[in-house]
């Protein structure tokens, strides 16, 4: 039999008191209270009057989870009644082992609906950690999810002390993670904790001993959370950012003054937060009192600009950019601590003589230098030169590929490798590590051509295996079919462009001829993609790999001003190639009504962001690339990368890494399609990074392994309901469970199935019509969950139902009218059965379910008197804008609203897509509820203006 929760509790309680915390009983907000003047007063050394922590409660109660933050880690001036004027510390941040523990259970708050919290951590009287358990065999997500909705419903009731939590914790006992007070994030973003060797801690009592230990637990909350400036939200760094941060700090601790230097670089793979740890590493290092400045160094303008807006976003007006050289030489002898450069700005700074006499001060200076993706142009004479000049340097690389032997390219003869550079490896976070934590995703991984064994949708008569000329690569007939085959397969791999792809190609030359070919078959009606391109027309140097063969650079870097190292060569530019993408950039131009060009480097510069930002938000459907973009660029929508390119190690790493970062359920895996045969290379590069038995820990499982997954899983769910009809029959909410857990596994299989070029529904034992039954018996079930959970309690009440994974963005109003429209043609049979289908699509489409009622309602009482097809469209819309007016003059009359106010109120929504704040609804209001009625109020309006929104608005 399960563990009981209440079990579960006690001995957490049990092991939190060994560990040094003080159990203290308190039931609800007024005990609370009382004992945070205790707290605080204990804590300060310091006798406050009622009065007086009257005002600290005033103090203490403004602004959301975010201010809240910043006002627990600065101090409160106090005047006195005495007249004294005093200071009070809400949390020790620099001794942060000297701050009051307690530990309680089963405070209840009320706000909107009573709760209950199961085990919440008081630090100085404050709650600042928040423990939810489930009984074991219960998932994880569901704690989650409770805990997201008592900050809608109770955190904010009262003086809002609850919205001080920064770290929440939830467990079943076999499983903990952690994650920040952030109500933007998803399960998604939850952490487990892990030792340094990235060996997670995931029973609660292992995880109690390390994570939840006093003065741990307040590190984490004063030293490695980060407020991020860019969405007012708090950032808990992952162990491993935590491990990589401290081991760096170790070796500056442990690097004598005047003794032999000790550098050394962090290898985390692609994806995992790099920018992240070094800020924090950065952020710690410039209160070094011995350490004269930081200096964090990229090698391109962008990452420049880049580096320093996410910087920015964590700490605002942390970073004074560097615009130019003689800017960056100005930082160097002011007093900027942190400052953040390219490799090309600081050569020029320590090698023009017009420098020389302001950086020659800083020589003997004590100054860490912390090189972001340290593999890549770090290899060459600046970094020795930087290294020679600063005499008391200290030196740290980032790099999500190290440069090893194997794949060390070959530079005036010699090769270097990251460790030949930096030293020692002081943290290793590899790809295998990050995918068993659920911080990236796999990859699906295709092979399009000849070479295909069996029949496949993927066995083309294309050209892979063989070609050594280009002549045979870049055959019109060949390019054609691959264009085909992106144009047939894009939406299938992005599910219906929910998200966007890439397409990286060998050589200039070659996008030129692809992308010819795709805008000719658009023109041609063939697609309506919308593709969009950027490369550079500047010659990179020339690099032989480990083989003797020449390679661009891995970035195929338009250098941005870049000043040339002495060793770096570069050939003219190419007319032709600008030319071309002159015009290119006038079809984007056309495409968003933009003034680009590439009259110089600022305005190729500019194109260059902006490209980044529309591939970002989906305003871009494929993105073709040679070689920029596939290093250094974060996109969470990009979910397929095309390849027709020859790519090894640590380049086809990073390329493939541009898709699996975590986005949403929907996104289960990036997608690798390849017209080249990569697969020796794939192995070798996944051996070279993680190990050589790691491939199925990386690459998704073949096709058929996924079809027998699912047709196990429909035989598990036909024993627990054998027909549709026996959903109905379920007697507890257990058995409901059970069925929505077998039917959800469904769901994501199906999901992950759908990408697959050979996916065909055939191959599924379950018949596609009771896919759809089962679907809406499951809507169902979610509805009357949703419905009830403000009125009792239930397991259902916080179970994910994941509805984005059958969320279909084309079957809208539109779709509906359009169906509508064919139901006056044909027989009374033909029209009952047309009727049947649309009602089982209402049923079917989450997005449709709260338009059916008024759907079900034109179709029984207005289209019966519709005699002309034409008129369908017209005659819907006019009874849709009189039942619209009609629901919000209702909504206005039941909650006492003013409907002017109201509608500008949902205008306003739809331009922000934000709801209405307190402040906003007040306005509202012609006659104000009671004070302790006023929260609930509040809410309730919210919660019908959205409903209002879903039913009327959106999907129309």
């Amino acid at each position: 039999m399960p563990q009981p929760e209440a079990e579960l509790e006690n001995k957490l309680i049990e092991a939190l008191i060994k560990q040094g915390y003080r159990f203290v009983k308190i039931g609800n907000e007024a005990d609370l209270v009382a004992n945070l003047k205790t707290q605080i007063e204990k804590h300060n050394g310091i006798s406050l009057t009622q009065k007086e922590f009257g005002q600290v409660l005033i103090h203490l109660n403004k602004g959301n989870i975010w201010d809240r933050a910043k006002i627990l880690r600065d101090k409160m001036q106090l005047t006195k009644e005495d007249g004294t004027s005093v200071y009070l510390e809400f949390i020790n941040q620099e001794f942060w082992c000297q701050n009051q523990y307690q530990v309680c259970s089963q405070i209840s708050n009320e706000g909107d609906y009573k709760n209950r919290y199961d085990v919440t951590i008081l630090i100085n009287g404050l709650p600042l950690c928040q423990i939810e358990l489930k009984r074991r065999g219960l998932e994880l997500k569901e704690a989650f999810n409770q805990t997201h909705r008592y900050q809608r419903h109770s955190y904010s009731a009262n003086y809002g002390l609850f919205q001080y939590i920064q770290v929440f914790v939830i467990s079943n006992g076999v499983n903990t993670k952690y994650y920040s007070n952030n109500l933007k994030q998803n399960f998604k973003q939850t952490f487990y904790w892990s030792d340094k060797n990235n060996k997670l801690i995931t029973d609660l009592f292992a995880f109690t001993d390390d994570f939840l230990e006093p003065c741990h637990l307040s590190k984490m909350i004063t030293r490695y959370i980060v407020l991020s400036e860019k969405d007012s939200t708090l950032m808990v760094l992952r162990p491993y950012q935590y491990f990589a941060v401290e081991a760096i700090l170790d070796r500056v601790k442990n690097t004598p003054a005047n003794g032999p230097t000790k550098n050394g670089y962090i290898w985390h793979t692609t994806g995992s937060g790099k920018t992240l740890t070094s800020f924090k590493a950065s952020q710690i290092l410039v209160t070094n009192p011995n350490i004269h400045k930081v200096v964090f160094v990229v090698d391109r303008k962008d990452l420049d600009y880049q580096t320093t807006k996410e910087f920015n976003s964590f700490s605002d007006g942390s970073v004074d950019g560097t615009n130019n050289t003689q800017k960056l030489v100005e930082q160097f002898t002011n007093d900027t601590k942190l400052i953040v450069t390219t490799i090309q700005k600081l050569n020029t700074a320590i090698s023009k003589i017009r420098h020389l006499n302001q950086m020659e001060k800083l020589k003997d200076k004590r100054i860490v230098f912390i090189f972001d993706e340290c593999h890549r142009t770090q290899f060459g004479e600046t970094h020795a030169r930087i290294k020679s000049y600063f005499t008391n340097n200290q030196m740290f690389g980032f790099t999500g590929t190290p440069i090893f032997e194997q794949n060390a390219a070959s530079l005036d003869g010699r090769k270097r490798t990251t460790k030949e550079l930096f030293e020692e490896c002081l943290h290793k976070y590899v790809i295998t590590d990050a995918i068993k934590d659920e911080n990236v995703l796999k990859f699906s991984v295709e092979y399009v051509g000849r070479y295909r064994q069996k029949e496949s949708q993927n066995e083309l008569d294309i050209e892979v295996e063989g070609i050594d000329t280009q002549e045979l690569l870049e055959s019109p007939k060949r390019l054609d079919k691959i264009a085909d085959y992106i144009i047939a397969h894009h939406d299938q791999k992005t599910h219906s462009r929910a998200y966007t792809g890439m397409f990286c190609v060998s050589s200039v030359e070659l996008l030129t001829q692809y992308y010819d070919i795709f805008a000719k078959k658009k023109l041609e009606g063939k697609h309506d993609l919308r593709i969009a391109t950027v490369f550079s027309y500047v010659a990179n140097e020339d690099v032989k790999d480990n083989n003797g063969n020449i390679e661009l650079d891995e970035l195929d870097n338009f250098d941005f001003n870049r000043v040339a190292e002495p060793e770096v060569k570069y050939q003219k530019l190419s007319m032709h190639n600008r030319d071309k993408l002159e015009k290119y950039i006038g079809d984007y131009n056309k495409m968003f009504g933009t003034r680009h060009s590439t009259k110089d480097s600022q305005a190729f510069y500019n194109y260059y962001n902006e490209i980044s930002k529309r591939v970002k938000n989906k305003e871009i459907d494929i993105l073709l690339v040679v070689n920029m973009f596939l290093t250094g660029f974060d996109s969470k929508t990009l979910n397929t990368l095309f390849v027709d390119k020859n790519l090894k190690y640590h380049g086809l790493i990073q390329a493939f890494s541009r898709t699996n970062r975590i986005l949403d359920d929907k996104k289960s895996h990036g997608n690798i399609v390849c017209f080249r045969n990569l697969k020796n290379a794939t192995d070798d590069a996944i051996a070279l990074f993680s190990n050589k038995n790691a491939k199925e820990d990386i690459i998704l499982k073949p096709y058929g392994e996924y079809i027998n997954r699912f047709n196990q899983v429909y035989a598990e769910l036909l024993k627990i309901t054998p027909t549709v009809e026996s959903v109905n029959d379920l007697a507890s909410e257990d058995d409901i469970l059970e069925f929505v857990q077998k039917f959800r596994e469904l769901i994501r299989i199906k999901n992950t199935l759908s990408t697959f070029a050979d996916y065909e529904e055939q191959d599924l034992v379950m018949p596609s019509q009771d896919f759809e039954d089962y679907k809406s018996k499951y809507l169902d079930i979610h509805d009357k969950a949703k419905s009830s959970a403000k009125e009792k309690v239930s397991i259902l009440n916080d179970v994910d139902f994941e509805l984005e994974l059958i969320h279909r963005d084309e079957v809208n109003v539109a779709y509906i009218l359009m169906l509508l429209a064919k139901l006056n043609i044909g027989t009374q049979e033909d029209l009952e059965k047309k009727k049947k289908e649309i009602k089982e699509l209402l049923e079917g489409q989450i997005q449709l379910r709260s338009k059916k009622i008024l759907i079900e309602k034109f179709i029984n009482e207005n289209l019966p008197n519709i005699t002309d097809a034409d008129q369908v469209e017209g005659q819907f819309e006019e009874f849709w804008s009189l039942e619209r007016a009609n629901a919000l003059i209702t909504l206005a009359k039941a909650e006492n609203l003013d409907l002017t106010k109201l509608q500008e109120v949902i205008a306003q929504y739809l331009f922000s897509q934000k709801l209405p704040l307190v402040n906003e609804i007040r306005p509202m209001l012609t006659i104000m509820p009671g004070l302790k009625d006023r929260n609930s109020t509040f809410s309730r309006i919210k919660d019908k203006i959205l409903e209002f929104i879903e039913t009327f608005i959106e999907g129309v």
